[in-house]
């Protein structure tokens, strides 16, 4: 938004009686704000981003789409403003999104000065809006190009959304074999007793606005991408011009004695979040795996369960991500509220009695009882149907694609957490990563780029996980970091891990830091080299710390 030329008149002060539709009042001096900075500033009782970039002051919504987080205690770089809590990025002077897991553009506002006050207009219908959707497009009669999307998670969410916001008039059809429309799957692990109506990011009636196909209880069983078809369950075949695949993946099950007797359970939807909640009130629960999920399940269930036993096959939860001292903290987390560890162990066998779990045998020789066991030990991409396709894949069944998420077929693009994809901040290694943000960056670079407007993904990774109430943030790539170099300690939940190799910080998690680990993204994404020296220095102003 470009600043607007001042009026003749003084504006007065906001009247409560004031019938206009404007809601005007002074934020602050002109002088208040130097280029490059940004402030929490009131009008009528409402709270207002006002940033100066480039020259220009812009008033937005200081609330982030995501999660509402105040955007003013994140960091600005730029023309970018980015939230301090889950790394979404807007445009300083649009309010429109760049950078996910938010979905929706900020409200702009009108900004005048005059005699070196800054004034802030705002329109009182719009003042309750925390969000904006971005303008989008719906189909044209006639244009008959068909793009399919197979999978209702966050990539092809994204890919349709970006589609109709860059004005595609063809056919979007959404291909899910689930029951659900798009929901955000970041909930499940957190808040188990979730309604599916509270997650659902997008209605019905949105996808009907804008002329998006949604196919729910459907999944693909073949893909012909020499005839351009797709053959469902149902016995249905779908020609497409262009196919996005981002069938995600799932959860993998133990392979031991007595793994298929009830209350073996897994997470991979709502309903299993449902069923997991309401098997382990007052019971004896044993938790498989020390991933982000399975701890955060732990957690979850600390006041729920009557105990609470969790397995893990490394000496410490996330060992080879976080690094063995955020894996000690989480234990400590967690075995302070009773949560018992035997890590360095394994399953070998699940004993039952009347087809339910009563004990859980560990490698070790150890008998745990257990009336219910949640299995949390990796994932499975949902690649089979590609299976003697022309479309190539790696050892591990993960589909392989571009920096522009293409295949090796033309016109078949991958995403979300099948692709494995050259990361740019990684000498565009190819990374498989399973980030919630990262599957809608590639959903809007597919879309893109099946426009023919060639866009690079060069989204930087951010993940969060709560424990306890206390979120640990996380940004980069950290795979093969030699030494980690701390602010803060451990010891006191209050801390900043920077992951160096090569003399350079390549990831950062911290935890009650903020917003520490969104300075890192930004200096990440404008392609800024932070060095192990500048790392260890005790100057702390590049993280723009509040």
């Amino acid at each position: 938004m470009s600043e607007s030329k001042p009026s003749q008149q003084e504006f007065p002060d906001s009247d409560p009686e004031d019938t206009s539709e404007e809601l005007t009042a002074v934020v602050c001096l002109e002088s208040d704000l130097q280029d490059g900075q940004m402030m929490e500033v009131e009008v009528g009782h409402h709270s207002v981003l006002l940033t100066r970039s480039r020259g220009k002051y812009s008033a937005l919504g200081n609330q982030c789409t995501h999660y509402g987080a105040p955007l003013s205690k994140g960091v600005i770089s730029g023309h970018r403003v980015r939230c301090p809590w889950h790394g979404s990025c807007f445009n300083a002077h649009t309010g429109d999104l760049e950078e996910y897991p938010g979905m929706d553009c900020l409200p702009c506002h009108k900004v005048s000065i005059q005699n070196s006050k800054v004034y802030v207009s705002v329109n009182k219908k719009t003042l309750r809006q925390a969000k904006r959707i971005k303008s989008m497009g719906t189909a044209v009669p006639g244009v008959t190009h068909t793009v399919v999307l197979l999978g209702g998670g966050a990539a092809s969410l994204s890919c349709a959304e970006t589609l109709r916001q860059e004005n595609f008039g063809g056919r979007i059809i959404m291909v899910t074999k689930d029951h659900l429309l798009p929901y955000d799957k970041t909930r499940l692990s957190k808040v188990m007793n979730v309604e599916s109506d509270s997650i659902i990011l997008r209605r019905m009636e949105f996808f009907h606005q804008f002329d998006i196909e949604v196919w729910l209880r459907k999944e693909a069983l073949w893909v012909d991408t020499g005839r351009k078809t797709v053959t469902f369950d149902d016995g249905s075949v779908q020609s497409y011009d262009q196919l996005l695949v981002s069938t995600g993946c799932r959860a993998k099950g133990l392979d031991v004695p007595g793994r298929k007797l009830d209350n073996v359970m897994m997470l991979e939807t709502p309903e299993d979040a449902r069923q997991i909640h309401a098997a382990c009130l007052g019971c004896n629960v044993v938790l498989v795996g020390t991933s982000f999920v399975g701890m955060e399940v732990a957690s979850y269930l600390i006041d729920k369960a009557s105990s609470l036993t969790v397995i893990g096959s490394s000496e410490l939860p996330y060992q080879n991500t976080l690094g063995p001292e955020i894996g000690k903290v989480t234990m400590m987390i967690l075995s302070e509220q009773n949560v018992r560890f035997y890590m360095n162990d394994n399953v070998v066998e699940v004993k039952g009695e009347n087809g339910k779990v009563k004990e859980v045998v560990l490698k070790s020789g150890k008998v745990i009882p257990a009336e219910v066991l949640i299995v949390g030990i990796g994932i499975l991409p949902n690649s089979e149907f590609l299976r003697g396709s022309e479309i190539q894949m790696d050892p591990k069944n993960f589909v392989i694609v571009d920096k522009y998420m293409r295949t090796n077929v033309p016109d078949v693009f991958c995403g979300g957490d099948l692709a494995s994809f050259p990361l740019a901040m990684a000498n565009d290694r190819l990374v498989n990563i399973g980030h919630w943000q990262m599957a809608q960056a590639h959903g809007r670079i597919a879309a893109l780029n099946m426009l023919n407007k060639p866009t690079e993904l060069n989204s930087i990774p951010f993940y969060w996980t709560v424990l306890q109430g206390k979120t640990i943030r996380y940004a980069g790539y950290g795979e093969g970091y030699t030494e980690i170099v701390m602010k803060g300690k451990f010891e006191d939940r209050k801390f900043l891990a920077l992951y160096i190799k090569n003399d350079e910080v390549i990831a950062a998690a911290s935890l009650n830091y903020d917003p520490a680990a969104s300075a890192v993204a930004e200096r990440f994404a404008a392609g800024q080299v932070i060095t192990k020296k500048e790392a260890q220095s005790d100057n702390l102003s590049w993280l723009q710390l509040s």
